[in-house]
């Protein structure tokens, strides 16, 4: 039998892992503020254990750790070996911070053992959504807390289309995610987020709006970002004669919104807490 998201394992060890792991001081800065509004959600307490599900290349766990403190302990799980491999370098020497290689949908974490689950962006790519939270409550202390940020609709997100809307002038375009896919958007509507986690057992689901522009690095990197990171990397392959004019329009659109601290693009997004 294969694994439930074995796509999803392929895709962020192969096409999307290496590529975030090169990529992960630019954004890690683009996505921090999004990352720490779910952080004082949770508001993580010193001597607590807590897990942080879809940790990528460490930078939440590391933030988690130092809230902690030396009498508590954070584990970071991922699928991704190569972000994870980045995630190890970084905390290497730390005391009380680990990291597990597995899929927080099946992976066997020890009953009632952590204080609070945390998450930035890594929880919308389950294939069975439902069985992933039930799997996480399990592992939660009674009334253990969870908190997670996750992304609104596509049209709410200059950060993630507004580039793809500038360059689909010159290419095809994609077509739309499915509601309620495996992917980025997967939590967009609040009703079916708060309908997941209390049929997973969940109880006091709280779901509130954040608006912030984000980014803050330069034009070069800003461009890079939206080059590599997200669909419209895969369609300039598809179309490599139409690359550079696709190209010099979101570097068009990035300058635009370059200023003081840098390249920021709106993003929206949900602040999800709950009580298992």
């Amino acid at each position: 039998m294969s694994e439930p998201n074995a796509t999803q394992v392929e895709y962020w060890n192969t096409a999307a892992g290496p590529t975030w792991a090169s990529l992960q001081g630019p954004l890690d800065r683009q996505l921090a503020p999004l990352g720490r509004a779910a952080m004082a959600a949770l508001a993580p307490q010193p001597g607590e254990r807590i897990l942080d599900i879809g940790c990528g290349a460490g930078e939440t766990s590391l933030e988690l750790a130092k809230a902690v403190g030396p009498g508590g302990e954070v584990t970071g799980v991922d699928i991704s070996r190569p972000l994870l491999e980045v995630a190890r370098r970084r905390a290497e020497g730390l005391r009380g911070l680990a990291f597990i290689e597995g899929d927080a949908q099946v992976q066997a974490f020890a009953p009632a053992s952590f204080d609070a689950v945390f998450s930035r962006f890594g929880v919308m790519f389950f294939a069975d959504p439902e069985a992933a939270f039930a799997n996480i409550r399990k592992a939660l202390k009674p009334g253990g807390r969870l908190a997670f940020v996750c992304w609104r609709t596509p049209v709410e997100n200059p950060i993630m289309m507004g580039p793809m809307m500038a360059a689909a002038q010159h290419l095809p375009t994609p077509p739309p995610p499915v509601p309620g896919a495996p992917g980025p958007f997967a939590f967009a509507d609040p009703e079916r987020v708060r309908g997941i986690l209390s049929a997973a057992g969940f109880a006091d689901v709280g779901i509130a709006p954040l608006d912030l522009p984000i980014g803050g690095g330069g034009l070069e990197d800003a461009l890079e970002l939206a080059l590599k990171v997200g669909p419209l990397g895969s369609l300039l392959r598809e179309h490599p004669d139409k690359r550079d004019i696709a190209i010099g329009a979101v570097r068009a659109l990035l300058a635009q919104h370059e200023g003081p601290d840098g390249v920021k693009l709106g993003s929206a997004t949900w602040i999800v807490t709950a009580r298992g």
